[in-house]
């Protein structure tokens, strides 16, 4: 008789906590370790730690504090960001409008989390990232994204290299690119046009690619700098 072997376990998510109070790093690292397929494989007290830390142990998802000593939380993502194009980066943050949190996101983040989370909260906040969404809760995400294009200077700097590069999209491309600035999912998007989800993720794909963009959070950037969606 054949004897089928057992599927293998699922590798862990591994996660680097970094933040310069001792008392949120052990506290997210207690919460973190007690979920299922979740491990906290490091921990780091500023942005130059973190760096080293994560060339060091290529974390699946950083949680990254924004204010610290040495090396702020944005420098620190940038450069995480620019050493591994997959470096999944969350940040945390005290406050849901925070224009620290929308230099972050432009700075490479994948999405932002509030430090008064739950456990749930943090452990699906880890998980969404991880498996490569980039939007941990669109309406909000949005919200921030529409008030700090207002005030930071990059949008004007940015926008007539913006307006150049959307020439290269297709109609429904550049629909698409709205819709997702505009905090909608892969299927919310589906649903609106009438067509399959997976012609949605195509077009998406091909979008950051069009875009040199990394996610969907960087899409929804991109399109309020280039002032394809207007605050409001």
């Amino acid at each position: 008789m054949t004897t089928v072997p057992a599927p293998a376990a699922a590798r862990p998510i591994r996660v680097l906590i970094v933040d310069d109070q001792m008392m949120v790093r052990e506290g997210f690292s207690v919460l973190l370790n007690a979920m299922p397929g979740i491990e906290v494989v490091g921990e780091a007290v500023d942005g130059r730690q973190a760096i080293a830390q994560a060339a060091a142990l290529r974390p699946d998802v950083v949680l990254m504090d924004i204010r610290m000593p040495e090396l702020n939380g944005i420098e620190a993502t940038r450069e995480i960001v620019a050493a591994d194009g997959d470096a999944k980066v969350l940040v945390l943050t005290t406050f849901d409008l925070d224009e620290y949190v929308y230099q972050a996101l432009r700075a490479g983040a994948s999405g932002f989390l509030l430090k008064d989370a739950s456990a749930r909260q943090l452990a699906e906040g880890v998980r969404v990232v991880a498996g490569g969404e980039a939007l941990l809760a669109p309406a909000v995400t949005k919200r921030l994204i529409a008030e700090f294009s207002k005030l930071t200077e990059a949008s004007s700097v940015r926008r007539p290299a913006a307006l150049t590069q959307i020439g290269d999209l297709t109609d429904r491309e550049t629909e698409v690119l709205v819709l997702i600035a505009n905090g909608l999912s892969n299927g919310e998007i589906a649903s609106r046009l009438v067509v399959a989800e997976s012609t949605i993720k195509t077009h998406v794909s091909r979008v950051l690619v069009k875009l040199g963009l990394r996610d969907r959070t960087q899409a929804a950037v991109f399109a309020y700098e280039a002032r394809l969606v207007t605050p409001g």
